[in-house]
């Protein structure tokens, strides 16, 4: 399947420059996330889950996908976010003692914004042959489907989704566009899901995305200037396609070289299992901050700096 792995950057620099609100909103995130990593906050011990919903937007049968498709994905996302991932064995032995359980895990919601009883599924028939990452699929006035409210669910909008497998905004944009866009084909790890995006990563990448994370190689290019705030991730030149052979050296990072197996990396599904303890920590970040009504109340209050 030929198609870019991301367009949440190209998502980011649009908000960036149509939204001051959003700007504001990023730097404020950034300093708190600094002054809980200056302060030491210990990691969160509770794991939280997370009310998910899933939007089917489709135009064809095909893209209609079933709920062993969807259920299959929501499997991806726990085993992923605990480091419940058998393959996370594959990690090399250097960075062994940084792959982290981020205490996250997603369940499809079981009532509605009206309190009524949900599959945590919306199924939206579109007379779009396509969508791309201008947010139209958010909108039913624009053939999609309106967000449920992004402080209570993580909405996932599944679709055909031009040249992209997905999208995410980060937190401190507009509540309406607030989730993550997956192409249907790159979803889940059965059904449409397609090789080499078949299991379900795709969504994992995304869901860093929308907790916070950067791209591993701080998305300067092929440059060696950028940063993804992470001490823990080795500075690398531009994103890793295709499966690597370890190590891969750039930016005089030898002898241990890339981390492309992180899943903030651009690498095939099965080339990427982990998240690193630096990575954990901006996710309790955004989650004591800009996420933090996703915590209960009294976690909330805790995690606050």
């Amino acid at each position: 399947m030929a198609a870019q792995r991301c367009a949440t950057m190209p998502v980011h620099h649009r908000l960036l420059a149509s939204r001051p609100d959003y700007v504001v909103a990023l730097a404020a995130t950034e300093n708190a996330t600094f002054a809980r990593k200056t302060a030491r906050i210990p990691a969160r011990e509770q794991v939280v889950t997370i009310p998910v919903v899933v939007h089917v937007v489709h135009h064809t049968p095909e893209q209609n996908i079933g709920q062993e498709q969807i259920d299959s994905q929501i499997e991806v996302l726990n085993r992923d976010f605990r480091k419940a991932n058998p393959d996370a064995a594959k990690v090399p032995d250097v960075w062994r003692d940084l792959v982290a359980d981020a205490r996250l895990e997603f369940a499809l919601a079981r009532t509605d914004p009206e309190g009524r009883a949900t599959s945590g599924v919306v199924r939206r028939e579109t007379p779009n042959t396509h969508f791309g990452p201008d947010e139209a699929v958010k909108f039913s006035a624009k053939g999609g489907s309106d967000a449920w409210p992004s402080d209570r669910y993580l909405n996932l909008w599944v679709c055909e989704l031009k040249d992209y497998l997905g999208y995410a905004q980060f937190p401190g944009g507009p509540a309406e566009t607030d989730g993550v866009v997956i192409q249907h084909r790159a979803f889940g790890a059965t059904g449409t899901a397609a090789k080499p995006y078949d299991l379900g990563r795709t969504a994992t990448h995304e869901i860093g995305h929308w907790l916070n994370l950067r791209h591993i190689w701080g998305d300067d290019g092929d440059g060696c200037s950028g940063t993804d705030f992470v001490d823990d991730t080795p500075n690398q030149s531009g994103y890793n396609g295709g499966t690597p052979t370890f190590p891969k050296v750039s930016c005089d990072n030898a002898p241990n070289g890339d981390m492309f197996m992180n899943y903030m990396d651009y690498v095939v599904d099965a080339a990427m299992y982990m998240f690193t303890k630096g990575q954990v920590e901006r996710m309790d970040a955004a989650l004591a901050g800009p996420r933090r009504s996703f915590l209960p109340q009294e976690l909330g209050r805790a995690l606050t700096v």
